[in-house]
């Protein structure tokens, strides 16, 4: 019971941020950012490929005194155009061609505190806040494993243990269904 208690103490901080922050994002409230255009003026015309665009992404955050966004860069294709979306907790970049061959525009979204939030719940940290929330989703399990065989383990429990385990498998299921 002892390890139990502690481990839910210490892991109650981000248990709150993803509880607060997965509850207003199913309704919508995902955050704000704060976004700036650029245009860029190249020698020559862009390419789909990833290693380049995001180099030439970094190349112009490095320009502005940015960081990098922390997650993944991808380049997402629609029929003959592309873009380049990288993004993270704190900055997210978009990086798509123009009208004109030697022009893209660069997009730059600073997050702002509650967005930051969603971000990290959205594995766009970086590794060691996804090595953290690994770590905090194996300490829930374990709370919950825990939890569950100490309420078994009670003989004035154990009935309520049952049905509750139960219902909610039922309610699982049907929200499954009508969703």
């Amino acid at each position: 019971m002892k390890v139990h208690a502690l481990l839910a103490a210490f892991s109650l901080p981000v248990m709150i941020m993803f509880f607060v922050t997965g509850a207003l994002y199913t309704w919508g409230v995902k955050g704000d950012y704060v976004t700036t255009v650029h245009e860029i003026r190249l020698e020559q015309p862009v390419k789909d490929k990833l290693a380049s665009l995001v180099s030439l992404a970094s190349d112009e955050l490095t320009k502005r005194n940015m960081e990098l966004p922390s997650g993944q860069a991808k380049v997402k294709r629609a029929g003959t155009s592309f873009m380049l979306e990288w993004t993270g907790s704190e900055t997210d970049v978009v990086l798509e061609p123009t009208s004109q061959p030697r022009i893209v525009k660069l997009k730059i979204k600073q997050t702002g505190w509650h967005r930051q939030f969603v971000q990290l719940h959205k594995a766009k940290g970086g590794v060691p806040f996804k090595v953290y929330a690994t770590l905090f989703a194996f300490v829930l399990l374990v709370l919950l494993i825990t939890g569950f065989v100490m309420a078994w383990q009670t003989p004035k429990l154990r009935r309520m243990t049952l049905l509750s385990s139960v219902l909610g498998a039922g309610v699982f299921v049907v929200m499954i269904a009508v969703s």
